[in-house]
């Protein structure tokens, strides 16, 4: 089933069109990768998605409904969280503070206690610091963190934007472990990512943005095996 669509959106910065009617879907239960350069328009696609950005045309629909002009603290309500580029903390409140601010939209204690166990489950390090401020973290605690707070209102997809990005080999690996846990446990994942081989190898599906449009499609291991995506983003001549 069909869990979120965008048909023809377009994104403009001023007079700067940044995405070029763009059109796309995300299935239920999918892990779905966005890959592309910087400045592709990934961040945009993202942000629009969240509703922290407006289209100037086209649409977006979440579980059958349209919410274009959805607030975003709504759609979050709705079932839709974003862990953002470059994390996004609140590196002054502690780790338990930062998920506490993610429970937006849960309207039982006994919700947010099961946001809590299932965040602890997946991030056992940060059940460890929960007391701990989260600027005093490294880099992959902060990601965690960052992702952890995004599973806290209980989406039903979660968008993630470079949850790699300056981390350290070993925490990468351990990010795209767990990102691939999160989503055997039911929830819908589109991943924007610069590592183009750790996303499409567990991509069900995947897409190529290029300079604000999509130019390829396919599943990730037909993306992995593409030549010319091998050139431009895997450094495979």
């Amino acid at each position: 089933m069909t869990l979120l669509e965008l048909k023809d959106v377009s994104v403009h910065y001023g007079r700067i069109k940044a995405i070029h009617d763009i059109s796309f879907s995300v299935d239920e239960g999918e892990i779905v990768s966005l890959i592309g350069a910087n400045g592709a328009g990934k961040t945009t696609t993202m942000r629009t998605i969240s509703g922290l950005l407006q289209p100037s045309s086209g649409s977006i629909t979440f579980d059958g409904e349209d919410i274009t002009k959805m607030k975003a603290h709504l759609r979050v309500v709705k079932g839709i969280s974003q862990s953002p580029e470059g994390r996004g903390i609140f590196p002054g409140m502690t780790v338990l503070e930062n998920l506490d601010m993610g429970t937006f939209g849960l309207k039982s204690k006994s919700g947010v206690s099961e946001s809590y166990e299932r965040v602890f489950s997946l991030f056992p390090r940060l059940d460890e610091r929960k007391k701990q401020l989260g600027g005093t973290m490294s880099g992959g605690e902060q990601q965690m963190l960052a992702i952890g707070r995004a599973l806290m209102s209980q989406p039903r997809v979660l968008l993630l934007d470079e949850p790699s990005m300056g981390l350290a080999p070993q925490f990468i690996r351990q990010i795209f472990k767990i990102i691939t846990e999160i989503n055997a446990q039911g929830t819908t994942v589109l991943l924007v990512e610069q590592n183009a081989n750790q996303a499409l190898a567990r991509a069900h599906r995947a897409f190529v943005l290029e300079t604000g449009a999509i130019t390829r499609t396919g599943t990730g291991k037909e993306l992995l095996a593409d030549p010319a995506v091998k050139e431009a983003y895997l450094g495979v001549g």
